[in-house]
Formats: structure tokens, C-alpha cells, sequence
């Protein structure tokens, strides 16, 4: 297993546990049925009580591994069964050994920060390309092949969850839970975003080869030359253009400070950026 795949489970496994938390101290002890698999579980652990959470949980989504093994490939599959087996065993875990207790009995509060708390832990499991499993899974399938967001996808699956809750536990719980999943689908993506925010830069000097230079080899990423023209003074100029991270643009702007505080720096955000030393196209 190479380095990267280690920091790859090793961040799914901190977004699960994250997720655990939320439904075993919010979610669960306040009957709140946010939506997927888990939601489900949820109902289900009420019809059935000698059957835990974790261990509905499990069995609901083994059901639905086929889905990301035939359409979405092998390798979203396996972080897809170790992330949601870790998540049935901290579930069980929790439930055996930690006494799982309602934090708060107000539903406001364990609706929001419930779902603030799994939509953080959903977003690194997403972003480290697996799943919680369950309706994650039809969820990626959705953003796959028809383009829909991640968010909006689990948003249309889980509403008709919520209805199961409305029924068994009542429309005051139906609404609350709805209420988690709409937020929980903005969140996560509003979350995703922000792991995957880069600096596009645009920077106009005097000193572009020390700016090049820095770039390459401090920073240890790759620039374009384009080629302008002055319009009030009709000389043509290099202008460099370059993708970093929040770090290296702190880094860079430092650096262009102090070798020409007359440079020119234009800075947009880019939500996604796909290629070699970023994402890996898929």
C-alpha cells in the first residue's frame, strides 16, 4: 500500500468516526432518521430493537456493494466496504462499550449540529474518493451519470426516507429529519469545495524569472508564460499563470513582497482542479 493510499484510508477513517458520533449521540437517541442508510436503521432499530443500529446498518448496505462494484469500479468498492464496515464496527463499538446517550433532548440543537458534524465527515470520506455506503453509494452513481452534485443527489434519495420516519415516529421528527437532510446535502458540498479550493493566480513583474524560479522550485509547482502587451506602455511582457494552494499563494505572495511591491497579482478561486499535482482525473 503506497503512501498515499494510507493518508487516504486514514482520513476516511477520521470521517467516520466523525459520522458515528453524530448518529450515536444525536441523531439515534433523538429518534432523528436524517436520511441513508443510516436514517433507515434508525426506523428499522425502532420496529426491531434487539437489532443495533450499526448492525442494521450493516446488513442494509451489503446489499447495495453489487452497485459500486459493477458501476463505479473496483477501487471506490473497497474504500466503499472498509468505510462503511468501520463505520458499523465504531457504531457497534460505541454502542456495546460507550453507553451512547442523547447529548442534548432539544431537537434544534441536535438536528444542526448533528448534521454540521456528519456533513464534515461525509465531505472527507467523499473527497478521499469512498463512501459511508448506502444511498452515498447511489449518490455517487447520480453525480456520475447524470451530473447532479453529491449533495443534491443524497437530497432527493433521503427525502423519501424521511417519510419512513414521519410515519413511525411522527410528522414533529418527519420534519426535523428532513430539515438535517437538506442541510446535510448543501453542507457537504459547500464543505468539498473548501478541501479543494485552489489560488488561480495571475502575477505582471518586473522580476518574472525569480517569480518562475520560485515557483518551480520552492514551491515545487509548475507556471505558463503568456504573452502580453502593455496597452499604455506597448511592451510586450510575460505574464505568469499558475494554480496553488492557499499555503503556496501565502507563500509566493510573501516572496513577490519583498522583490517587487510593484507587481501586479490577480487572485480567483477554483473550486476544482483536475491533472497532475491535484486531483487525479477520473
Amino acid at each position: 500500500m503506497t503512501k498515499k493510499n494510507l493518508k487516504e484510508y486514514f482520513l476516511i477513517t477520521i470521517g467516520i468516526i466523525l459520522v458515528a458520533i453524530s448518529i450515536e449521540y444525536f441523531f439515534a437517541p433523538n429518534n432523528l432518521a436524517a436520511g441513508g442508510v443510516t436514517g433507515l436503521a434508525i426506523v428499522l432499530n425502532y420496529l426491531f430493537p434487539y437489532i443495533g443500529v450499526g448492525i442494521l446498518t450493516l446488513i442494509i448496505n451489503l446489499l447495495l456493494f453489487a452497485v459500486a462494484f459493477v458501476i463505479l469500479g473496483g477501487n471506490f468498492g473497497k474504500k466503499s466496504i472498509f468505510a462503511t464496515i468501520e463505520l458499523s464496527v465504531v457504531m457497534w463499538i460505541i454502542e456495546e462499550f460507550l453507553n451512547p446517550f442523547a447529548i442534548t433532548s432539544d431537537l434544534i440543537i441536535a438536528t444542526i449540529f448533528g448534521t454540521i458534524i456528519s456533513a464534515f465527515g461525509m465531505a472527507i470520506v467523499f473527497n478521499n474518493n469512498s463512501s459511508t455506503g448506502g444511498t452515498d453509494i447511489l449518490a455517487k452513481v447520480m453525480n456520475k451519470f447524470l451530473h447532479i452534485n453529491i449533495g443534491i443527489s443524497l437530497l432527493i434519495i433521503d427525502i423519501i426516507i424521511t417519510f419512513f420516519a414521519a410515519i413511525v415516529f411522527g410528522l414533529d421528527i418527519g420534519f426535523y429529519s428532513m430539515l438535517s437532510v437538506i442541510i446535510l446535502g448543501i453542507t457537504i458540498d459547500r464543505f468539498i469545495d473548501g478541501f479543494n479550493t485552489s489560488k488561480e493566480i495571475i502575477v505582471m513583474t518586473k522580476k518574472e524569472n525569480e517569480v518562475k524560479d520560485f515557483i518551480i522550485n520552492d514551491l515545487s509547482r509548475g507556471c505558463t508564460y503568456l504573452k502580453g502587451t502593455g496597452c499604455y506602455s506597448g511592451k510586450d511582457i510575460n505574464v505568469i499563470y499558475a494554480i496553488l494552494s492557499r499555503n503556496e499563494f501565502i507563500k509566493l505572495k510573501r516572496y513577490i513582497k519583498d522583490i517587487d511591491h510593484k507587481a501586479f497579482i490577480s487572485v480567483r478561486e477554483s473550486h476544482e482542479v483536475l491533472g497532475e499535482g491535484f486531483k487525479e482525473i477520473e
